[in-house]
């Protein structure tokens, strides 16, 4: 199942501008962009998974069904008002759905998404 369209990043200027503006948090598999947005009642998110982890089209859409999954799992802790864009590096084509839960609560941690600590 997808993410609810209230909470997903769906325009090319929202991923502009947290691209150009944002701050940026990595860890070893994942990269997060957050932008504070004061207007929005809840965090929106946005998944970036390019053709350099995989040149096949039904690895990436695993591996984006894997991150959504997590998103899932961590919303209710997570604080309302961030534009948000999870981007998978290389090295993670070889994650499954545990290391990428466990990698973004350190990343939402980092970036103080999380209403309490993990």
């Amino acid at each position: 199942m997808g993410l609810p369209k209230a909470i997903r990043l769906k325009h090319w200027k929202d991923f502009q501008s947290v691209y150009q503006q944002g701050k940026r948090y990595r860890e070893s598999h994942l990269m997060l962009r957050v932008l504070r947005d004061s207007s929005l009642s809840v965090s929106r998110f946005g998944i970036a998974v390019s053709q350099k982890v995989s040149k096949k089209a039904v690895v990436r859409n695993r591996i984006k069904r894997q991150i959504r999954a997590a998103i899932q799992a961590l919303l209710p802790d997570c604080c309302p008002g961030w534009n948000i864009i999870i981007v998978v590096l290389p090295s993670g084509i070889v994650c499954k759905y545990e290391h990428f839960l466990r990698e973004l609560k350190q990343l939402f941690n980092k970036a103080e998404i999380a209403t309490h600590g993990y």
